[in-house]
């Protein structure tokens, strides 16, 4: 490692910990660096000048630009992960008898603990997604529960009461007729499918809009939620929102619009699973400029394209993320491929006995 890249490196983890800008002597201080206050001053205007370092207006010291992290990344941080980390993770794969939804909800949230950023998992894209079923299960005589299964295996319910008046057959006539008529559809589309349809199946409803709103408002959730974030209470306390009321509710407006957070993370290069993407900071695009996202890909049974991703500021400790990020999409992948061909062994082994006792039989 170069002198000069000792330094940037120095300089980018001192900023990761302080959140303050870096000065020449500060680095000498802190680091007991064996060269001079000038020497180090005159690698970091050489530093910032090649665009790895920005100056700030409210001091004399600098701090990372996106190059500069991004060169941080890929040359100098060291790598590892930490053992209670890993032993989170493992200790939720142990748990066979969770869902698919489950191990990528719960490794979320261990991301969120140990890295103290929000994380989040996207599914799959609603277009690309059909409608299986919409089946009605009577609760009493006045509720019934709907369940929407897709062709990804993506379930979603509603619980709705029965308008005074409406028999519980009637509710199970019209769902019925949705469901012929909606199944096989994109997800994206059934809304507008629906819409179409009412006036076609006025006569059919006969005072039943409460079931149609119903269904309308869940496949409007279905189509827009399938991304789910976790720890944003940890950015609260980032100096770069906690002290910024402005960049706060940009983060908070950012992080709720999940179009907008899928619509960047699909200009991420995840052409390959385990491959970790950053994006660092966001200037000339929108207001959040201070934040920095860190996605990977995860092979999921029913969610081939599933993203899993960290977001911060741009201070974040990329060492750690990165190094956790990855371990964690190649320990889930293991998983998961071993749980597809547990699945598939289970299934060969059942038509195995099949023939041996279709066999006795003859």
């Amino acid at each position: 490692m170069t002198r000069r890249d000792e330094i940037l490196k120095l300089i980018v983890e001192y900023f990761i910990k302080t959140a303050q800008p870096v000065g020449s002597k500060t680095l000498m201080e802190a680091y007991a660096l064996e060269v001079s206050s000038a020497t180090i001053r005159n690698e970091m205007l050489a530093l910032e000048r090649d665009g790895y370092l920005e100056k700030t207006h409210t001091s004399s010291g600098r701090v990372p630009s996106e190059k500069g992290y991004q060169y941080y990344v890929e040359n100098l941080r060291t790598g590892g992960v930490d053992e209670e980390a890993k032993n989170a993770l493992q200790t939720l794969l142990s748990e066979k008898s969770k869902s698919i939804e489950e191990v990528l909800k719960e490794s979320c949230e261990i991301l969120s603990d140990m890295t103290h950023l929000a994380s989040a998992v996207i599914g799959q894209n609603a277009d690309e997604e059909k409608l299986v079923s919409i089946q009605i299960i009577p609760i009493s005589e006045t509720t019934a529960t709907a369940v929407f299964v897709t062709d990804k295996g993506y379930v979603e319910n509603k619980t709705f009461l029965i308008e005074k008046g409406s028999k519980m057959s009637d509710v199970v006539k019209t769902v019925k007729l949705l469901n012929d008529r909606l199944c096989g559809t994109s997800v994206a589309e059934v809304v507008q499918k629906m819409e179409a349809m009412k006036p076609a199946l006025n006569d059919y409803m006969m005072g039943q809009e409460l079931i149609y709103q119903a269904i309308i408002a869940v496949f409007s959730k279905f189509a827009r939620d399938r991304m789910s974030v976790y720890g944003k209470e940890s950015l609260y306390n980032q100096p770069e929102f906690a002290n910024d009321a402005d960049k706060l509710r940009a983060l908070l407006s950012f992080l709720d619009d999940k179009e907008r957070v899928r619509g960047i993370l699909n200009a991420a290069d995840l052409s390959q699973s385990g491959n970790v993407s950053l994006q660092i900071g966001m200037k000339g695009k929108d207001e959040t400029g201070d934040l920095a996202l860190v996605s990977t890909k995860v092979d999921v049974p029913g969610i081939p394209n599933a993203i899993i991703t960290v977001l911060g500021p741009t201070r974040m400790d990329y060492d750690k993320v990165v190094s956790t990020m990855k371990y964690f999409a190649e320990e889930l992948a293991s998983y998961f491929s071993q749980e597809e061909k547990g699945d598939k062994s289970c299934s060969t082994k059942r038509k195995t006995t099949t023939k041996k006792q279709t066999s006795k039989k003859k």
